[in-house]
């Protein structure tokens, strides 16, 4: 997740953890309609954690955003029992932005997909590095 203030960046892995795709961006209205159609939305693609984008300065220091989607994360993860990883996306931002540019996107196609663009490059990261980080057997499969 890219949590915004106006908006949440949503992507989701398949059953293996290997691929990401963006789903529908969610508008934020009030925080307990927000997470309601969350849970609506983990329920159906039974998400089995909630990894969500930590918003650090380029230095790493924490900001005011860290600790508000913190305590959102902190909320959402009571509300739907599930654990929460939070990864740094610095970038990731930007990055969508760059990457929907190059396609020739209009501004107004590039608002509308930035945030679910975000949420799936922090997703992949983030699967990326836990295939990385697993240990594997001979021959290179996984345990």
């Amino acid at each position: 997740m890219d949590v915004g203030k106006k908006r949440i960046g949503l992507a989701v892995s398949d059953e293996l953890g290997i691929t990401a795709q963006g789903i529908e961006t969610l508008q934020r209205g009030r925080i307990r309609d927000d997470l309601e159609e969350l849970k609506e939305i983990a329920d159906h693609w039974h998400v089995e954690t909630l990894l969500v984008g930590k918003p650090l300065h380029m230095s790493g220091a924490e900001s005011r955003q860290s600790e508000y989607t913190g305590e959102f994360a902190a909320r959402l993860s009571r509300r739907l029992g599930l654990p929460v990883v939070f990864w740094d996306e610095r970038l990731t931002s930007v990055e969508a932005g760059r990457i929907l540019k190059e396609t020739g996107a209009s501004l107004d196609q590039r608002k509308k997909a930035v945030d679910r663009l975000a949420a799936v490059l922090l997703l992949e990261s983030y699967l990326g590095y836990r295939e990385s980080a697993e240990p594997t057997q001979e021959g290179g499969s996984l345990e």
